[in-house]
Parts: C-alpha cells; structure tokens; sequence
C-alpha cells in the first residue's frame, strides 16, 4: 500500500492537470461564443463562458475524452440577458446553442 503522502502528491497533481487542461479548453470556448453571437448580430456579455458540466465521452476514434459543457449570457438587444450555451470534446467545438426562443443547435467541426 503507498504511504498516504505520495497518494496526496498524486492527487494534487491530477487537480493540477484538470485545472490546467480546462483553461486550456476555455479559451477556445470564448471564441467560439462570442464568433457565434457576432455572426448572429449578438453581444456576448461579461466575454467569458462558465462551466456547467464535465464527464468522460469518447470522440470519433473512441479515445476517452473530456466533455466540457460551458453555458454563456449574451444580448440581442441590449436590455436583456440571453443564455447560450457550447458543449466541447477535448478542445473541440462540438456544439453552440445561441438565438432567441429555444435557440436551435449548431453542430460545429
């Protein structure tokens, strides 16, 4: 059995590992967001996206990966908040909800 410090090293590094890999895959995510509301005629507001949910999901060569779903506020208007929303493989875009009323899915490659 290992000695309890090593088993703390080990998870601090993989806390470590995940926060560096999601602000790796946010970064994409906030220009997916504000590409898709500028190509609408929206405003994305506050620039940033959130994380709204994680889990393991294999991609097209069935390699386990993280999927990251980031929700976003946006405007179309200018007095109101809209929400939207980007789910992402790994640091791929792989959909972005945005418009107004139940906003239609946009699958991206």
């Amino acid at each position: 059995m290992p000695p309890p410090e090593l088993v703390a090293i080990l998870v601090l590094a993989a806390v470590a590992w995940l926060w560096y890999d999601s602000l790796k895959a946010r970064e994409p995510a906030v220009r997916a967001a504000r590409a898709a509301c500028q190509a609408e005629g929206f405003l994305l507001l506050d620039d940033t996206v959130a994380i709204a949910a994680l889990k393991f999901a294999r991609d097209e060569r069935g390699r386990i990966r993280l999927q990251r779903a980031y929700d976003f506020e946006y405007t179309d208007t200018g007095n109101n908040r809209l929400k939207g929303g980007i789910v992402m493989l790994g640091d791929r875009v792989m959909l972005i909800n945005v418009g107004p009323g139940g906003p239609p899915l946009r699958i991206l490659h």
